[in-house]
Formats: C-alpha cells, sequence, structure tokens
C-alpha cells in the first residue's frame, strides 16, 4: 500500500507547485497544447507546448518535449511536397525506389507515366522498378518500349545494376544486343 502511495505522490508533485503564477501558466498551456494535440492540430499543439518549455517545472517541461517532439514529425510529414507534374511523380519514384519502398515508387511512377506516356525516362525507371521487384515479364515490356522512345536506352541497361536479376534471360540479352543475332543469323 505504501508503493502505490508513494506513486501518486511523485505522480502528483508534477502539479504541486500550482499555486504560484508562473507554475499556474505553464500548467494551462501544456493543457492546451495537450487538447490541440489530441485534435491533430499540431502547429498549434506546437506554439503552446513550447511555452510549457519556458515555465519553471522541469516534469512538465520533459512531457511538453516529448509530445513536441511528435508534432515536429507530424507537421514534417504534413510539408512533404506534394508531387503534381509528371516530372515530380517521377522524382518522388525514384527517391522511393532508392529507399526500397516499392509500392509507393510504383505508385509515383505510374502516375508519372499516364501524365506523360511517352517520356522514356519514366518508362524506364518503370523497368528498373519491375525488375526489382521480380516481374520479369513486365520488366522486359517496359524496357523494350523505352528502347524504341530512345535507343540510348539499350546503352545505358547494360551497366545498370538495377537489371541485374535479367541478365541470365536469353530474352534481355537480345534486347540489349540485338547486333549479336544478326552477326550469328
Amino acid at each position: 500500500m505504501k508503493v502505490k502511495e508513494l506513486q501518486e505522490e511523485k505522480h502528483a508533485s508534477v502539479f504541486q507547485d500550482t499555486n504560484d503564477r508562473a507554475t499556474q501558466q505553464q500548467l494551462k498551456a501544456y493543457e492546451e497544447g495537450l487538447k490541440q494535440f489530441q485534435l491533430q492540430k499540431f502547429p498549434r499543439a506546437k506554439q503552446a507546448l513550447e511555452r510549457v518549455l519556458e515555465g519553471p517545472n522541469k516534469e512538465l517541461a520533459d512531457r511538453a518535449r516529448t509530445h513536441l517532439r511528435i508534432c515536429d514529425q507530424r507537421v514534417s510529414r504534413a510539408t512533404e511536397p506534394s508531387a503534381k507534374s509528371a516530372e515530380d511523380h517521377y522524382n518522388q519514384g525514384i527517391a522511393m525506389m532508392n529507399l526500397g519502398r516499392w509500392d509507393e515508387a510504383r505508385e509515383h511512377l505510374d502516375r508519372a507515366r499516364k501524365s506523360a506516356p511517352k517520356a522514356d525516362h519514366i518508362v524506364y525507371a518503370m523497368a528498373a522498378l519491375d525488375c526489382l521487384t521480380g516481374e520479369a515479364e513486365s520488366s522486359m515490356q517496359n524496357l523494350k518500349i523505352a528502347i524504341q522512345l530512345r535507343a540510348e536506352n539499350r546503352y545505358r541497361a547494360r551497366n545498370d545494376e538495377d537489371f541485374a536479376f535479367l541478365q541470365e534471360d536469353p530474352r534481355f540479352t537480345e534486347l540489349l544486343y540485338p547486333e549479336r543475332e544478326g552477326a550469328s543469323g
């Protein structure tokens, strides 16, 4: 029973000094910050919680810091640039590929391709993504289209590590080295 009483006393100690004006203001700011936090109004919550840091109660300030970190994360997520153009989606898709976030990469590249279906670099990126995710058929089809749109993509794909999965596939070799087939026939 004594342990429980001690825990309650410790918890209550955060609010013990509420008699002085500065602590009352700090507590009021903390309550306002939590209210805004729960409403998911993170910029407003952040403002209120930052005021808590200036108050005299250290435990309350520590609690506010924890909530501030979360607010910062939520605010930064909300301010990430939203892709609008085909190039924006392409760049976002490439960034997601580099992070290994395949589904998000595919979403962006699909949007980019819908906006600019004849953009060879977008089709090429789709081919690379398909290869990285083990979709050989789709990768081959997209790579073929990318090469038809711009012949230089053939040479680019020869040295691109993203196509390592297809290196042993004879169709890949035929697509990238058509001169070999002509010479042997």
